[in-house]
């Protein structure tokens, strides 16, 4: 079965988070994902106060940018929140929007390199073992944590271009595709993942996570073409969709044909409700997803 989920954007004050989350629980919204864009909102500090304002939705972060984290405290962090609420944490990290590292004083030199050391490091002590490690960036002397998740959790990564995507088939248990990838995109996605799966001899159960621009309600089809051209994809084909549930729907569809294994609804920036979007999702659009 696809999974579908909604984003609440960082662009909200963080205060409005409380209201969302629960109306999501409510409705019965299987994932609420969180962003830490620069400089916006924390991730962690967001998951960390939306599960614990809800009881039943699985709250993703895609993505944790690692160049302003180091690996160990990202696993320590890790740790605790699929302790504190097993089996309803996902976390995704990736390499980070190289302008907004270099405003943080964080870019280096090989942004590849970095994630490759990060993701490996973090999945390992998320595995329970203790890790010593000498790598460009990571570097870990006889590090364990104290307190690893009792089951060893998936770790996703981010990525577009060829060699980020090749990456995360190599090195992480999952792939986070942003909103700027229309179905063919997400099937040369999947080749590439594939390929580095293959190099990785990896052959474990790789999940595919998609977001998707959406709007609904009056003057949607505006707001998704305006934020669209704000990304500067609105020649993009097949991209986005606005309309009601049925609408929504079949594009959802699309995406899992293409091989998307999770399809998370993002909302524009500008949308005016919210609680209502989550709502939508979960009580008009799931009930027509397979």
């Amino acid at each position: 079965m696809t999974a579908l989920g909604a984003v609440f954007r960082p662009q909200l004050p963080p205060e409005r988070l409380r209201d969302v989350a629960r109306a999501a629980d409510a409705a019965g919204l299987e994932e609420l994902w969180l962003w830490e864009d620069c400089f916006l909102a924390s991730g962690i500090a967001s998951a960390a106060a939306a599960l614990a304002w809800t009881e039943r939705l699985r709250v993703g972060v895609g993505l944790l940018p690692v160049p302003l984290r180091n690996v160990a405290l990202s696993s320590m962090e890790a740790a605790t929140l699929h302790r504190l609420f097993p089996q309803r944490v996902i976390l995704g990290v990736g390499h980070g929007v190289q302008g907004w590292m270099a405003q943080a004083g964080a870019r280096v030199d090989s942004p590849l390199t970095l994630l490759r050391e990060h993701l490996t490091a973090m999945r390992a002590l998320l595995r329970g073992e203790r890790v010593t490690t000498a790598g460009r960036y990571v570097k870990l002397d006889d590090v364990a944590l104290d307190w690893p998740p009792t089951t060893a959790p998936a770790v996703f990564a981010g990525a577009s271009g060829p060699r980020s995507l090749r990456l995360t088939g190599e090195a992480a248990d999952g792939t986070i595709l942003d909103a700027a990838i229309a179905p063919d995109g997400v099937r040369r996605a999947r080749r590439l993942i594939d390929e580095g799966r293959e190099a990785g001899g990896r052959t474990g159960r790789h999940e595919v996570i998609v977001y998707l621009h959406t709007a609904t309600g009056p003057h949607g089809a505006a707001r998704l073409r305006a934020e669209l051209e704000r990304g500067g994809v609105a020649s993009v084909p097949d991209l986005g969709v606005a309309g009601n549930a049925d609408t929504v729907a079949k594009a959802v569809q699309r995406l899992t044909d293409a091989g998307a294994d999770t399809v998370v609804l993002q909302p524009t920036a500008d949308e005016p409700d919210p609680e209502g979007f989550v709502r939508f999702v979960a009580e008009e659009v799931r009930p027509l997803v397979p």
